[in-house]
């Protein structure tokens, strides 16, 4: 009987879940060849239709743009437009980031939008190929990329900090810096994690919280701690953001 062929864990490909029947066919990836433009022009129309009006803690992520420290940026898969489209202006400045984007078919338009950026991306699953993930980042913050993930996602529960953001952190020797964000106005898609999209000229707050280092010495079974700490930060901004609008709506 012969071997089965060595599965090639570099290929996104391999990464996918076996889960899923999708795959990128030809009328696919000619779907995504058409239809991309069209989707970045959208995006490109609509986020710059946004009101920014704050950023609480602002000087928190300076020292990472202007400097050479690298750190994990983290925000709810709920509010990633207004997440990214905050990373990419820090892209502009001068920041180092890479994304970590799901190896799903999902994950295709995702990938493709953030290098156009200018961004680097890893894909990789937390089910099936968490490990070389993990190994990626690894890489890719000693190459002095600051790892951007969506700490609840891809698939939730909503609002619940994964562990593996954080094992990156400790392993890495680098700050989880929180983000979250409020819009007066948006749509909220009926999802797992009723995803946001801020309308039109959409008044927005941003805060992002005091970067939160984890030891190295911690041992893997006293990580939960960390990770309920850094899960109250996010959600601990996002009612901040939430009260700056609501003050800047009444004044």
């Amino acid at each position: 009987m012969s071997n089965p062929p060595r599965k090639d864990f570099e290929s996104v490909e391999s990464r996918r879940s076996t889960a899923s029947r999708r795959s990128m066919g030809r009328a696919r990836r000619l779907y995504y060849f058409l239809g991309l433009p069209l989707l970045r022009g959208v995006i490109r129309l609509l986020t710059a239709s946004y009101r920014f009006e704050r950023v609480v803690g602002a000087e928190h992520i300076d020292p990472y743009i202007e400097g050479e420290k690298i750190c994990a940026p983290c925000y709810w898969h709920q509010h990633h437009v207004v997440g990214s489209t905050l990373i990419r202006s820090w892209v502009k400045r001068g920041f180092k980031a890479c994304f970590l984007v799901s190896g799903s078919v999902d994950g295709e338009v995702p990938e493709r939008i953030a290098r156009a950026w200018g961004a680097e991306v890893i894909r990789g699953s937390a089910n099936q190929s968490g490990a070389l993930a993990l190994r990626d980042m690894q890489r890719m913050m000693k190459s002095g990329f600051s790892i951007v993930t969506t700490a609840d996602g891809p698939r939730g529960p909503k609002y619940e900090f994964k562990m593996g953001a954080i094992l990156m952190a400790r392993i890495a020797g680098v700050p989880v810096v929180p983000v979250a964000c409020a819009a007066d106005r948006a749509w909220y898609l009926n999802r797992w994690d009723n995803f946001m999209v801020p309308k039109p000229f959409a008044r927005i707050v941003l805060a992002i919280g005091a970067p939160y280092s984890i030891p190295a010495n911690t041992p893997l079974d006293s990580l939960e701690p960390h990770r309920v700490a850094v899960q109250a930060a996010v959600m601990s901004l996002m009612a901040d953001s939430e009260a700056a609008l609501q003050e800047l709506q009444k004044a």
